[in-house]
């Protein structure tokens, strides 16, 4: 496995980023850091974490095998392949959080962050960002969050989480798009439940989460009983 070991760094994807400018890189190829000084997460949010207790990764992916794909069946597979890694290990009542939350018995557990580059033919390499609590267990402000390690009681390695990752993405990516859309699905997070969000104008309402459409949009059953499609700017849900 290519992989590039940081002491510190601003943001894993920054770095991955910069670097692929410069050079050809290698397929997967891996950046992992100790400490993440600038993590982001959705729509530019903190991602912060405790120095050498948590995941902080990326992976370059180029255009090759990201062939046939749209972005959003990219960020089903990518998210796929994290939660298969946490199958693997044991890791109780997983789901995805619309748009890109892993959570684990109703907590967040990581996030995913990706950063595509389009080529003139339409294809796209994508830098994809993985930020997973391993092994923190202070959460005193972040009462929604949790760790691998808090949910059984294992210490884990950062580096061999690292390369479970990159071999689950690798394979995740070689399964038909319409069984990844299918399995994402069953286990969206609050899928066919009353929920709380919020949209752009600062608005509460009750909706109950249909689906996520293939272009990535979360469709919410309202209480006026029609389907309305969202785009991640739109809206958010609450706890």
């Amino acid at each position: 496995m290519s992989i590039i070991k940081l002491d510190a760094i601003d943001s894993t994807n920054d770095y991955l980023k910069q670097l692929s400018r410069g050079r050809e890189l290698d397929d997967f190829t891996v950046v992992i850091a100790f400490e993440q000084k600038k993590g982001r997460g959705q729509l530019n949010a903190k991602w912060s974490s405790e120095p050498g207790k948590n995941l902080t990764m990326s992976i370059f992916v180029n255009e090759n095998s990201t062939v046939g794909l749209t972005i959003f069946d990219f960020n089903v597979t990518v998210a796929l392949a994290v939660v298969q890694v946490l199958k693997q290990l044991n890791i109780s009542n997983t789901n995805l959080k619309w748009p890109n939350d892993i959570m684990s018995d109703g907590k967040k557990v990581g996030g995913i962050l990706i950063e595509n580059s389009f080529k003139p033919n339409g294809s796209f390499a994508s830098i994809v960002g993985v930020g997973l609590n391993l092994n923190q267990t202070n959460f005193e402000d972040l009462p929604q969050a949790t760790s691998l390690t808090c949910v059984t009681g294992i210490v884990y390695d950062v580096e061999v989480i690292a390369g479970m990752i990159k071999n689950s993405l690798q394979l995740q990516l070689q399964t038909k798009i319409e069984k990844n859309w299918e399995t994402y699905l069953k286990i969206l997070f609050k899928r066919n439940r009353p929920c709380a969000f919020e949209d752009f104008r600062g608005e509460r309402f009750m909706g109950i989460i249909q689906s996520v459409d293939r272009l990535g949009k979360l469709v919410v059953l309202k209480g006026d009983e029609h389907i309305y499609h969202y785009e991640v700017k739109e809206i958010k849900m609450l706890y």
